[in-house]
């Protein structure tokens, strides 16, 4: 027991370091690097691999922790409305994950699926009551815009090389059990 908590310890603290550093590599592509999510897919390997606690605190830590040392993403309202939302990815991706009696590959496209679309909706609802507070209004057009248009090439990125890496971490290796 002791031995599968340090494994998913040691794997959640890569997969923070991991979200720390992939923002350095997409932001070199002005035109889609944001857009490209690069922080959302160590969160959501986080927790189908660790469990949905590592997966919720990796996905809450990185962009407030990313914030306060790079200075990207801005703390406010950015990094903090991120991070209750990828909380909510690593929250429901493992739930679902661990939930789902079958660990084949339509359970990582299902618990996927739901836990983005539930990350988006505690994205607009944060970013719905820290811009409520302030002078600025965020609309449904805005919500719409940031959580689903613009972020349509890290939707791909992450319907493509999530059930990928899961994939191959299964088959080759003894992270998941």
């Amino acid at each position: 027991m002791k031995n599968k908590q340090l494994k998913r310890l040691v794997f959640a603290a890569l997969l923070l370091a991991l979200g720390y550093i992939l923002p350095f590599f997409t932001g070199q592509i002005p035109e889609i690097g944001s857009m490209l999510l690069p922080m959302h897919l160590p969160v959501l390997v986080c927790g189908i691999i660790c469990g949905w606690q590592w997966g919720a605190a990796v996905g809450f830590v990185l962009p407030l922790t990313r914030s306060l040392m790079f200075g990207m993403p801005p703390i406010y309202p950015s990094a903090l409305a991120m991070a209750f939302e990828m909380a909510t990815y690593g929250l429901i991706i493992g739930l679902c994950y661990k939930l789902f009696p079958k660990k084949g590959l339509l359970t990582v496209y299902a618990s996927l699926i739901i836990a983005m679309l539930a990350g988006r909706a505690v994205w607009g609802t944060v970013q719905c009551i820290l811009l409520g507070l302030g002078d600025n209004s965020f609309t449904f057009a805005a919500f719409i815009a940031g959580a689903f248009v613009n972020a349509i090439p890290g939707i791909v990125l992450q319907l493509v090389l999530i059930p990928a890496l899961i994939f191959v971490l299964q088959r080759y290796t003894k992270v998941i059990e």
